[in-house]
């Protein structure tokens, strides 16, 4: 088993945080009508993509019924759709959707995380609860070739610049906006949540666009 592997056990073995470890086992007890029959994943989600990454893209958190039913980071609703589609349209993804683990989805270059790995009430993790997932961050930007990281939305700007050391004057979260760390570039996203998306916020083109850039000073 390699180092990569490894840690994926422990982020799915964790349980540093009470109130999520409760939550994550709650929803994944009550499940919503439209999802009868399914077995939650109900534990925390592990990154996902090619060992090979040199592009990572770091989201919040999973989605209570998103990630956290089905076990793989963005899959099983729209905002999933909405990111890989992108990533399809990039030439990262195999393919434009994730419904489950099982789908055949494979990543090309790059790697699907989030800062927080267990889904929070309200989608609002503590600081402590991020400062618990911290490490799960770090080693995977150790263990993987990354150039670049694409924060979707200001929790994981924050955060990732956190794990990489900012720079100073703390640059400050936008959309296309982009910060040398390092030997990493650190460019934001708006979240692809389904308020940004449905209301216009976040367009397909203007996400499109991000992840070309991502993907081109990746490699």
């Amino acid at each position: 088993m390699g180092e990569l592997e490894r840690l994926q056990r422990r982020v799915v073995d964790c349980r540093r945080c009470p109130r999520l470890v409760q939550w994550r086992e709650r929803v994944a007890a009550e499940p919503r009508a439209a999802y009868a029959g399914w077995s939650y994943w109900g534990r925390p989600v592990p990154g996902f993509g090619d060992p090979g990454a040199t592009l990572l893209v770091c989201g919040l958190a999973p989605a209570a019924h998103g990630a956290n039913r089905t076990g793989r980071m963005f899959t099983g609703d729209r905002s999933g759709d909405f990111l890989y589609g992108a990533l399809h349209r990039a030439g990262l993804a195999s393919q434009p959707v994730s419904s489950h683990r099982g789908d055949g989805l494979r990543l090309i270059g790059c790697w699907v995380t989030a800062v927080v790995r267990c889904a929070p009430p309200g989608n609002r993790p503590t600081p402590a609860e991020r400062d618990n997932c911290a490490p799960y961050l770090a080693a995977e930007l150790r263990l993987l070739p990354v150039r670049v990281v694409l924060a979707l939305g200001g929790f994981a700007w924050d955060s990732a610049l956190r794990v990489l050391g900012p720079p100073r004057p703390k640059p400050g979260f936008a959309h296309g906006a982009e910060v040398r760390v390092g030997e990493t570039t650190l460019l934001g996203s708006y979240h692809v949540s389904q308020q940004n998306t449905f209301t216009g916020r976040l367009t397909a083109g203007m996400l499109d666009a991000v992840v070309r850039r991502a993907r081109d000073l990746s490699r």
